[in-house]
């Protein structure tokens, strides 16, 4: 989607055949591109036909970091690689594995994530997004928010309550749902930054296949929780190499503009890359197994994620801040007509949602207490 430009939504019958071949300019005005040759890695299950060797743990480490290290650009298919491929592969029917991971590998066809709504942002149990089945078809209703790539996505992952009267985490599935349809409507968000990533999505009436449900109706609670372990895995890895890169690059911006003579700001400078090494250390001993305990305890896993999770938005978000102390005065000023912002005032403004999505900080210190630590749960209305 052009930036500047009102979204009009695109209609497509609903169903599970293949989607049309996603036009690279619009991947590329969302700041995202498609890796050539396919999305990435040959995970297990992902290896198709071809049967190739399957990459390893360590291997999905390396391509991670290297990926990060070359300053390549953001993978347009990241959600349906990270995200929906390792969920149908622990999850999944053996017909959706066939169905859908050959495609997320191709990037064929794009996903986005329809989890937070409204009313259950980081609460996600709270969704009241609901499915009803008429025949041989879901039909959805409600409203999801702040879903990332939704205005380039093919297909969205769906929590919804398919359990009239049921509450918090019973009665909810994961279904598959095609976005492309006249019962999908997509407005994007404008961000602090000027950019819209981030969307609201309308599902009046949206249909899809009875099959394409992931697990059982009713136990989407535990695979989503397994999404969300895959969220915060092996591709942490290659985040912090970038969070790396953005700390080297604003310990030179200090040398330049002679903040690094300022001993408060060098021990700040100092502290950030000590918590990002200890960050590193954590998600290296956390990461063994990440896959096989996703799907075995997807609570727990989710638990473990959570930890990384605050460990790493707050670093981020800090960085952010520190980049302007470094910068002083100028980083008030946008460099150009009409909100042309460089790269340090992007990072503070756009970190400000760091601690919000994906988990905001206060739902995941909950789940560490409750969870991990055994402290009694917060008390409900």
């Amino acid at each position: 989607m052009a930036r500047g430009q009102p979204h009009r939504p695109v209609r497509r019958a609903a169903g599970g055949g293949r989607a049309r071949p996603r036009a690279p300019g619009a991947c590329r005005a969302a700041g995202l591109e498609p890796a050539p040759g396919g999305g990435g890695l040959d995970l297990p299950g992902l290896a198709g036909r071809a049967r190739r060797p399957r990459a390893t743990l360590a291997q999905q480490v390396i391509f991670h970091e290297e990926y990060a290290r070359s300053s390549a650009p953001s993978r347009v298919g990241y959600l349906g690689e990270e995200l929906l491929g390792p969920t149908l592969i622990a999850f999944g029917t053996p017909e959706q594995q066939r169905r859908f991971l050959p495609a997320i590998r191709a990037v064929d066809e794009l996903w986005c994530q329809g989890y937070s709504e409204p009313g259950a942002g980081s609460d996600l149990a709270a969704v009241s997004t609901t499915a009803v089945l008429d025949g041989g078809e879901w039909v959805i209703t409600g409203q999801k928010v702040w879903t990332s790539l939704a205005h380039v996505a093919d297909w969205c992952f769906v929590i919804a309550r398919t359990e009239p009267g049921s509450r918090r985490s019973a009665g909810l599935s994961y279904l598959l749902v095609p976005m492309r349809q006249s019962g999908v409507t997509v407005r994007p968000i404008r961000q602090l930054t000027g950019t819209s990533e981030f969307n609201e999505v309308f599902f009046d009436g949206a249909r899809t296949r009875r099959d394409l449900v992931v697990g059982e109706p009713g136990g989407g609670w535990r695979v989503a929780m397994g999404t969300l372990s895959f969220e915060r895995g092996v591709a942490t890895l290659g985040q912090q190499i970038g969070f790396e890169r953005e700390l080297g690059r604003l310990v030179e911006a200090a040398r330049q503009t002679g903040a690094a003579a300022d001993p408060v700001l060098r021990d700040k400078l100092a502290r950030a890359w000590i918590g990002l090494a200890a960050m590193r250390a954590h998600a290296l001993d956390t990461l063994g197994g990440a896959g096989d305990a996703a799907a075995a305890a997807p609570e727990a896993a989710s638990t473990a994620a959570s930890v990384l999770k605050v460990l790493w938005s707050r670093w981020h978000q800090e960085l952010g801040e520190l980049a302007m102390e470094v910068l002083g005065a100028p980083s008030m000023v946008a460099r150009g007509a009409p909100y042309d912002l460089d790269d340090w005032q992007r990072l503070f403004l756009f970190s400000r949602a760091d601690t919000i999505y994906g988990g905001s900080d206060e739902i995941q210190r909950n789940i560490i207490a409750a969870r991990a630590l055994g402290l009694p749960r917060q008390a409900r209305p």
